[in-house]
């Protein structure tokens, strides 16, 4: 049986290990069930799934790209959860978190959403656009059907709000890592470390610092302070170009990076 987003990732921790946490959008040519499979394959501990939306707010060039071309081909959110559903029986075992925007869930219902979550072999959700605050709804549904609410701490979030993030999130709290949208950076933040920081004494949740994380070097030197990390543009661009094997060959280096830490 396949372990829930919070137990793979509790289960990394204890162990001395580090997370790898590759983005795939759902409907972007090459993105299928035998491209999950190979982040499987290359040292991913969980999948961060992307259920492409019109107005990505906290997306880049790359990512929002991506977007559009899966929405121009027709995609919808039911075409996400039958990727994983395919890639479970294909023989993927690692944890599912899909990452969509909040009008998605609320066209479908929270019940509904979270249902067929739940139904394709999923167990966590990032909705990057629902703030705390505002998420009591969703949390309670979440937790009636374990799936993980993921959410996310940014460097300028007061020490009011990280406490009420960290005690809110479950499987992981997404610690993002600069100001600004996602996409490949040249160097880390210096904030990505500051926000885990702030955030580690008040859980003990995996803190995964994501956006902007380009290169194994990068993902090494998150590792150094945070449990993990997600990678998403750096491996969605060469997707766009029609190279999936680039996409694999950048996930087995980040991967490889990561377990030799």
């Amino acid at each position: 049986m396949t372990e829930s987003l919070a137990a793979a990732l509790a289960h990394v921790r204890a162990g001395g290990g580090r997370a790898f946490v590759p983005y795939a959008t759902a409907g972007l040519a090459g993105v299928d069930a035998a491209l999950l499979t190979g982040y499987q394959e290359a040292g991913a501990d969980a999948i961060e799934v992307g259920i492409p939306f019109s107005d990505p707010v906290m997306d880049g060039a790359v990512i929002q790209e991506a977007s559009r071309r899966a929405l121009e081909a027709g995609t919808v959110p039911s075409d996400a959860l039958a990727l994983v559903r395919t890639a479970r029986d294909a023989g993927l075992s690692i944890p599912v978190a899909f990452m969509t925007y909040l009008n998605p869930v609320l066209a479908d219902g929270v019940a509904t959403f979270l249902d067929g979550v739940v139904d394709c072999g999923a167990s966590g959700m990032i909705v990057p656009d629902l703030p705390v605050d505002e998420a009591g709804d969703w949390l309670r549904a979440c937790g009636e059907r374990q799936v993980a609410p993921v959410l996310l701490a940014a460097p300028n979030t007061s020490p009011e709000r990280l406490l009420a993030i960290a005690a809110a999130s479950r499987g992981f709290v997404y610690c993002v890592s600069t100001f600004g949208v996602t996409g490949s950076r040249d160097r880390l933040s210096g904030s990505a470390e500051t926000v885990v920081s702030a955030l580690r004494p008040m859980t003990e949740t995996p803190l995964i610092v994501g956006v902007g994380i380009s290169s194994p070097g990068q993902a090494g030197a998150a590792c150094a302070f945070a449990d993990g990390v997600v990678v998403g543009s750096a491996l969605m661009e060469p997707l766009l170009t029609g190279d999936r094997e680039e996409t694999l060959a950048r996930a087995r280096a980040i991967g490889d990076r990561i377990r030799s830490i």
